[in-house]
């Protein structure tokens, strides 16, 4: 019978080995610290995470898919200098705080999951690091308390404060370099009897710095949940869409254009190099001499962003997923997605499923034979969904990409830079305008973690 705590309430456990899990709806790390009755770790040895993931004891468990870790705790295995098993939960976004979500629920079960405690944690606000929960020593027996302690100093305090050395800490501002370049050095005095034919050259100005690299790969051990079987989502009628509306600002850069600017915003295919496309911009899709294009792939690809620094290297293990929507008029028609591989009159073909990000290149492939689009559809969407629930404030490199199936060139790009808060994006788009059929990169964001959850917020993006 499952016993509810309260902050600062306690209860013994009559088990030996006892497992913590969390109850969570934003994507955070499980760490504990071993602490003697100092409050301090023996060593860095007592600290479990996610790059040393088992420690005197107490082993770290990667969770099922979409699920956060959890703690196995073997008591008997705890050595007797240690009084305390602290579990920690940090949010994976640093910036992210506690009181934007629903309240995380820590609990405490027996090997069989039998949960004996649970834990809401309320009341948190600004923090995003708690002490959920300690398992400490009394008299020979083990308890449970209820802790819920925010900690407002951030994880490297937090874990220094409890004895943990951090040899990796942030570098000095801006990477250690200096405020402002040295001083050229003075160039010397002309010579006093006759001036050089041609004045000497200034100093040449210092190299700039090379832009930040992308993390190396971490180091130490690093967990990520296993591949789990896809859960097909459930595919939605045809609503109408009276689509809510978000204000929020776009980070699609500007890259400059090798295309010709055509009248009316829209640029012109060429053989000679990529258009470079910004937001908005549209695309006829017709190639140099007028040929209209009938077979595309749409390419899209994204990096998981790098965690580095306290405590070693790692990449969230971000799942993004592409769909082609098709539309007529108003109303959706079908979907090809990682759930229905192909659109049921066969016109778009995804290619694939990519899990992680990893990888050069596209990370996922949608094929559409224009050609082969029935004629009430005039328009396919094209978006990219967090199936985790991880923000684009965690990806870097998302871009898509039009090539021409026919001969395999890339005829334009859109590329965005910058994270942004959603967990979709409306990447593009193509749509029927008279005879012709064009692109527009669109690059807006929304709150949606599949093709279902960004249905009803589409209907926005299908003015032209």
């Amino acid at each position: 019978m499952t016993s509810p705590l309260a902050k600062g309430q306690n209860g013994p456990i009559d088990v030996s080995d006892v497992v913590v899990s969390l109850e969570l709806t934003t994507p955070a790390d499980l760490s504990a610290l071993l602490v003697k009755s100092d409050g301090k770790v023996r060593s860095d040895a007592d600290f479990v995470f996610f790059n040393q993931p088992a420690g005197p004891g107490v082993k770290l468990v990667p969770g099922a898919h979409g699920q956060a870790a959890s703690l196995a705790v073997s008591l008997g295995d705890v050595p007797a200098d240690i009084d305390q098993v602290r579990a920690v939960i940090t949010l994976d976004d640093a910036s992210s705080r506690f009181g934007a979500f629903a309240p995380p629920t820590a609990r405490v079960s027996d090997t069989s999951g039998a949960v004996l405690y649970e834990y809401r944690i309320e009341g948190l606000s600004t923090e995003s690091i708690v002490i959920a929960l300690e398992l400490y020593r009394r008299q020979g027996t083990w308890k449970v308390r209820a802790v819920g302690q925010g900690y407002a100093g951030g994880f490297a305090a937090l874990v220094t404060d409890h004895g943990v050395s951090v040899d990796d800490a942030p570098p000095p501002a801006a990477a250690s370099a200096p405020s402002a370049p040295p001083a050229a050095p003075t160039p010397p005095p002309a010579a006093p009897t006759q001036p050089p034919a041609a004045p000497t050259p200034p100093p040449a100005a210092p190299t700039p710095p090379p832009a930040a690299p992308t993390q190396p790969p971490g180091s130490g051990q690093q967990y990520a949940p296993p591949s789990q079987p896809r859960y097909e989502q459930p595919l939605y009628g045809q609503p109408q869409y009276g689509a809510p509306q978000y204000g929020q600002p776009q980070y699609g850069q500007p890259v400059p254009s090798h295309a010709q600017q055509a009248p009316g915003g829209e640029v012109n295919l060429t053989k000679s190099r990529p258009v470079s496309l910004v937001k908005g911009q549209k695309v006829t899709l017709r190639k140099d001499g007028g040929v209209a294009l009938t077979f595309l792939r749409m390419g899209l690809g994204w990096d998981p962003v790098k965690k580095s620094g306290l405590f070693g290297n790692r990449s969230a293990n971000i799942d993004l997923d592409a769909s082609a929507v098709l539309f007529a008029g108003q109303n959706i028609v079908d979907v090809a997605y990682y759930g229905q591989l192909t659109s049921k009159d066969g016109s778009i073909q995804h290619q694939g499923d990519n899990l992680t990000g990893e990888g050069d290149g596209d990370d996922e492939v949608v094929l559409v034979d224009l050609t082969r689009i029935p004629p009430h559809v005039d328009t396919v969407m094209f978006i990219v969904t967090s199936y985790r629930g991880h923000t684009f404030e965690q990806v870097q490199n998302a871009f898509c990409r039009l090539v021409d199936g026919t001969t395999d060139d890339e005829l334009a790009r859109y590329t965005l830079q910058g994270g942004m808060p959603f967990t979709g994006m409306v990447m593009a788009k193509v749509y029927r305008q008279g005879s012709e059929w064009k692109l527009q990169a669109i690059g807006e964001g929304m709150q949606a973690k599949h093709p279902g959850e960004a249905a009803p917020q589409l209907g926005r993006f299908l003015a032209t």
